[in-house]
């Protein structure tokens, strides 16, 4: 008899044949020129349960551009795996060929003439059509929110938070859980949270006096879909301490909390629970060594790192699934629930192009009245690039490359530091750079652009301890974000080693000389966790540099050598 991870083997091996996920058979229909919204839309309903899934939205209401990474590297028993494949690699796993949709939705080469070719992705007046065509085919199917919602534009900065949260009501979410949210300030927090027409989970938000889950925020909720009890438990962010201020949010204690899942998982199903799904922003390698520790899960959909994959990962019987960033996805998965267990799942991720979806026009309409007080600002010119400006990779984009110039040049400093941040869109070669794009790419609420003096020796420590929350093999250890932008200054990186020895070859580049230890030199930076944090605001010193320039040139380097595990 075959038990059930073996059946759920067979069902993954099945649909990776006949396209039951519904990403072979979107393959195909792209390769046939059938190109359109009925096309980006097509699935064959299975069974008899439907989740919608969003992430890592970042407050990007209208289409962007947006450039996928070109290196992601996996460390330990992710190297080499999913998600930590780009560019040929990951066409090659999926069968995606070159210069097709798919390959601009997921790669990045060739991303300038594949963005004038197709356009922008995203708004989500164009998320509102894909959502409710999925609720008209399954009326019941329900929609989760990853998180990293209420962060990353002007808007959401200026309305702390509120144009996000009239548009997502709009949407109609079951629950959310949360990362960037938190540093709007507790109080801000609470706030909208008590307003929330939805579910605001967190099995890992605790009380930091009593080391309690905290009140605000249940660890989970229940549905009832298809007839199916399902139970959906919140994952936070667990490092909000670390890779966030602190002080903005004091009364909460994060962490993953492995074993308080295992417990609400253990405790959903003696309620009666047949379906169980992990709505978290772990991000994916995280999730991945929990699937293994925690049993009972069903679903985990991932957010927190932004990657976007067309077919699920299974670890054990747990199924994950990642849904991009930006409002640029929207996952549907569809499962066969019977005798309260799953038995089967489909999966499509579907790319949102802007100019084949037809904009809901109410999401639409109350997408530019959020906007409209702030359009004269939004829509400022300040100057324009003849780059291609990006972020995402593990060491650098050309964006941080801009920023970091304008740290050196504005506050006359040596050295500039940039926090490795994965959000923001592009933007293409002979565009305008607008006052909007730059709040795109350094919105948050603790944006102080500081003037230091730091030690060549403390510098180095900077650059491992970075290194070591992004390459530590344990991924419980991966705290968050990519590798720190440096302006100014190179150095070599050696992933492979441990924590200490990763940076070798520091480098001044003004003069070619190696950093010494024990000189200190004149460092600029921004997006500081340290509460009192002197400087102006990073968009007003990227704006004034950028007016200087009047136009952004390619200023391709290679100030960081990294060398990859073997």
């Amino acid at each position: 008899m075959l038990s059930r991870r073996d059946f759920l083997q067979m069902s993954m091996a099945a649909a990776s044949i006949y396209g039951g996920s519904g990403f072979g058979n979107w393959a195909r229909l792209a390769a046939q020129d059938k190109f359109d919204q009925d096309a980006l839309l097509e699935f064959e309903k299975f069974g008899n349960v439907t989740l919608m899934h969003i992430t890592d939205i970042h407050a990007q209401l209208k289409p962007i551009y947006f450039r996928e990474p070109s290196v992601n590297i996996g460390v330990g028993e992710n190297r080499g795996k999913v998600p930590h494949i780009t560019g040929e690699d990951f066409r090659r796993a999926y069968g995606i060929g070159g210069g097709t949709p798919l390959d601009y939705a997921l790669t990045y080469d060739d991303f300038v003439s594949q963005a004038q070719a197709y356009g922008k992705v995203g708004g989500l007046d164009r998320v509102a059509t894909v959502l409710n065509a999925i609720r008209a085919d399954r009326p019941d199917a329900l929609l989760l929110d990853g998180g990293d919602t209420w962060h990353g534009s002007m808007t959401c900065l200026k309305t702390e938070g509120q144009d996000m949260v009239n548009v997502m009501n709009a949407l109609k979410p079951d629950a959310m859980t949360f990362h960037w949210e938190f540093t709007l300030g507790s109080e801000r927090v609470q706030e909208i949270v008590e307003g929330l027409p939805f579910a605001a989970l967190g099995q890992n938000i605790f009380d930091a006096e009593w080391d309690e889950p905290a009140e605000l925020f249940k660890p989970y909720e229940f549905f009832e879909r298809g007839g199916v009890k399902i139970a959906v438990i919140g994952q936070a962010f667990p490092y909000m301490p670390i890779a966030n201020p602190g002080w903005m949010f004091p009364e909460y204690s994060f962490g993953i909390r492995d074993e308080h899942m295992q417990q609400m998982v253990d405790e959903v199903r003696a309620q009666g629970a047949e379906l169980v799904v992990c709505l978290s922003h772990n991000g994916f390698d995280v999730d991945k060594k929990m699937a293994g520790i925690v049993k009972g899960i069903d679903v985990i959909l991932s957010g927190h790192t932004h990657d976007a994959l067309p077919e699920p990962v299974l670890i054990g019987e747990t199924h994950i699934i990642a849904s991009g960033s930006n409002g640029k996805f929207v996952s549907r998965v569809d499962l066969d629930v019977r005798d309260g267990k799953m038995m089967g799942i489909r999966h499509k991720l579907i790319p949102i192009f802007s100019d084949l979806i037809t904009p809901d026009a109410e999401i639409t309409k109350l997408i530019d009245a959020q906007r409209a007080p702030y359009l004269d600002e939004l829509t400022h010119v300040v100057g324009k690039s003849d780059a291609l400006l990006y972020r995402r990779g593990n060491f650098n984009g050309t964006w941080d490359d801009l920023i970091c110039d304008a740290l050196l040049s504005e506050r006359d400093a040596e050295i500039a530091l940039s926090p490795g941040v994965r959000w923001g869109p592009s933007i293409l070669p002979g565009q305008d750079i607008t006052r909007e794009d730059i709040f795109n790419v350094t919105s948050m609420t603790y944006p102080n652009a500081y003037r230091t003096e730091m030690t060549g020796e403390f510098l180095k420590v900077v650059l491992e301890d970075v290194g070591d929350n992004l390459f530590n093999p344990d991924p419980y250890y991966q705290q968050g974000g990519d590798m720190v932008r440096v302006g100014g200054m190179g150095f070599k990186m050696d992933i492979a080693k441990p924590q200490g020895e990763r940076i070798s070859e520091m480098t001044l580049l003004s003069s070619g000389e190696p950093i010494d230890p024990q000189r200190s030199y004149v460092v600029a930076g921004w997006a500081s966790v340290n509460e009192g944090t002197e400087g102006p605001p990073i968009w007003d010193v990227v704006e004034s540099h950028i007016s200087k320039l009047g136009t952004v040139s390619d200023g391709a380097r290679t100030p960081v050598k990294y060398v990859l595990p073997k």
